[in-house]
This record gives structure tokens, sequence and C-alpha cells, in this order.
């Protein structure tokens, strides 16, 4: 449009030029009001069609550098799901889908310009509809606007306690839990979790890959939504802990450490001695240990709450219910129980991958803080043992 005025401006003088030379001395000029009426009637088309160009122009490029927002704190009311490790824009993409904010950007410049953005937590927050970027910001940093649904699932409970609990906080079913771990590998557990180093066949479980951790349980979630929260949350420390590789360097299945820090986290009485109970758990069942079995009564244990009977302490067990060869977690059976007997925490992963140097074969709690005495030499086990029962312990 510009182009073409400049042409015919700069055109009109010449022709007009040529004109004048083309007539006759002293032949009269004609038409000459006519045509002055009509350049000046171009003259105001063109100059109209300019003016309306550069407006058209003004506002396609106003749009272009101002950011969509809406105006104020909004209306109505929505709830939003901030994920452990969202960055500004995972969270604007949330904001703009639950329609709260009308534009990315103006939530990421919100958040680019205060300094405290930086505060906001994982968890679920009730918004407004249709708010500007700097007030959703707001409401994100003030906790008052966190729906609080807290619910703690213990280190080194069973998937079946810890569905009881779920149940508790949530008032689901446990049977819907069940129905929704009923398939761990579609649950996005990667299928190479359920192999072992003995080459022993796994129907793949649940147990072991509920992470124990504080949930915030979104008030809309399934129990589907839930279990996949947990396990996502293992598969995220177990691939921070590089959990597979340290498995190789013990040249064990990581589902192998995995039982053996369940069994380290049911047994140790307080956390330093994580890392030593699995240290026995791989003597007994590698070394020279004549049964390579573990002999740990919490297997026996874990098969008597699969079935719903009460948990005993070792000393009241009887000797068919320490060793009932119909029981498939049987203490005497030679290698590993078939799955985790709970869900380990965080120590109790590391304790079972980067074990401390030690020939221990025996331990036993000999105090009421839980600190455990570890030896290698059976006597000394035994006068270890005197002492727990001197103190109250046995």
């Amino acid at each position: 449009m510009i182009n073409e005025l400049e042409l015919a401006f700069d055109d009109e003088p010449v022709e007009r030029w040529r004109h004048r030379r083309g007539r006759k001395r002293g032949q009269k000029k004609r038409g000459g009001a006519g045509k002055s009426v009509i350049a000046f009637l171009v003259v105001i088309v063109l100059l109209g069609g300019l003016g309306a160009g550069v407006w058209y122009g003004y506002d396609r490029v106003q749009g272009f550098f101002t950011t969509p927002d809406y105006q104020g704190v909004g209306q109505g009311e929505v709830t939003i799901q901030v994920k452990q490790g969202d960055t500004a824009t995972a969270i604007a993409n949330a904001l703009v889908t639950a329609d709260v904010v009308k534009s990315a950007k103006a939530f990421t410049e919100a958040a680019r310009d205060n300094s405290r953005s930086q505060n906001i937590q994982p968890g679920t927050y009730k918004l407004h509809l249709q708010m500007s970027g700097a007030e959703a910001l707001n409401m994100l940093l003030d906790l008052k606007n966190k729906v609080v649904n807290g619910v703690l699932i213990r280190e080194g409970i069973s998937a079946k306690a810890t569905f009881k609990e779920l149940e508790k906080a949530t008032k689901i079913p446990v049977k819907e839990f069940e129905a929704a771990a009923k398939d761990p590998i579609e649950l996005g557990i990667p299928d190479w979790w359920f192999k072992r180093a003995d080459g022993k066949k796994v129907t793949p479980s649940i147990e072991g890959f509920l992470f124990p951790d504080t949930y915030e349980i979104d008030p809309k979630w399934t129990a589907k939504d839930i279990v996949r929260t947990m396990v996502d949350r293992f598969l995220t420390v177990t691939g921070e802990l590089k959990f597979d590789e340290k498995a190789q360097a013990l040249n064990l299945a990581p589902y192998d450490v995995l039982i053996v820090a369940s069994l380290a986290q049911a047994e140790a009485g307080i956390q330093e001695d994580l890392g030593k109970v699995a240290r026995v758990a791989y003597n007994r069942l590698y070394g020279d240990f004549p049964c390579n079995c573990l002999e740990m009564d919490v297997t026996v244990n874990y098969w008597r709450e699969l079935r719903g009977l009460p948990i005993k302490a070792s000393k009241d067990m009887t000797v068919s219910e320490l060793d009932d060869p119909k029981n498939p977690y049987n203490r005497k059976l030679r290698g590993l129980p078939p799955t985790p007997i709970n869900n380990p925490g965080k120590h109790a992963l590391e304790g079972a991958m980067a074990p401390p140097e030690g020939n221990w074969l025996f331990f036993v709690a000999i105090d009421k803080s839980g600190r455990s005495a570890f030896t290698n030499d059976n006597d000394q086990h035994e006068r270890n043992k005197e002492t727990a029962r001197k103190n109250g312990v046995l």
C-alpha cells in the first residue's frame, strides 16, 4: 500500500510537466478546474485508504506485543493441581486449560516479575475462573487456597495395610484400591522390575512399589489415580538413586534388592541399622550360611497378614507356624521370598543398594531404642540375646 502511494505521487509531477511542454503558446488551458477537483478527490481517497491501513496495522501490532490477560480476581471456583517438579510454563498451561488465565504468557510474565513464584508448592489449589495472571499467582502463593488432604503412608507397611489407611482418609473402599493395583505394569512399572537374578518366575505384585510418603489427595481422584501417584513417586525416587545400576553392581536384579530393602525395613529398629540388616540378608543368602535361607520371622508374619491372621512376636510362634512347609514365605526356604514384604522407604532402599561391608550373620535388638547388635559368631549372638532379655526387649 505504501509503495503504491509513493509511486503514484512520484509519477504525477512528471505527467504534468509533459502536458505543459506539449501545449502551444497562446492555447487556453482546458478543464483545469475539473482536473483539480478530480485530483483532490483522488488524494482524499488515497489518504483515507492509507489511514485505514495504518490503523489496521497498528491494531495487529498492538495485539502482537500485548499479552492477552483477564482483568481482576475472576469469579466462580475451580481446583488446579500443581505437580512435583512443575515449571511456571507447565502451571500456566494447566491454568489456561481450566480457563483461570487467558494466556500462558499472562501467568509466566507475572511469575517472572515476582521472585516469590519459586515458592509455589505442589498440591491442589482453589482458584477463580478468568483471573489476571498476577492474581492467579497471588492465590497460588497463599496457602489458604491450598486444599489440604494430606495422607501419611508410613514406611514398612504392606500394600494391604496401605489400602486400609487410604480407605480411612478418602472413604474409597479397599476393594477399589486392590482392583486399581491389580496390574502393576499397566500402572507404569516397567516389566524389567519383575525379573530375579535367580531366574525364578515373578508374578507381578504391587507390593514394594507404593512409596511411603505424605500425599495430598485431590478430592476428585479415583483409587487408580492415587495408586498411580504412589507408583510414580517410587519410580522417581529409585530413578534418582540409580537403583538399577547399584543393583547390577551387586550382581543382583533390582527386584532382588527391593525385596532385601523390605526385609531391612521390617527388621531394623533404627535408621542406622538398615544397611547392616541388608548386609546380613546378603551374607545369609549368598555367603557361607548353611541353608542360604533368611531365617527372618518377618516373612512368616507377612504371610499371616496376607491371610488375615494377627501378627505374632517370634517368641509366641509355634514351630509349625515358623516352619510351615505350605508357606511360600517360609523363613527356611532357600533364597529370597517371592515378593517384597512391605513398602520400604528411601533409607531402606539406600541401605539395600549400598550396604556397609561386614561379615555379620546374626543380629538382635538389644535395647528399647531399637538398636541391634551384629556378629558373625553364634556364641556372641547368644550373649547379645541375653543382653536383650535383661533390657526387656526379648
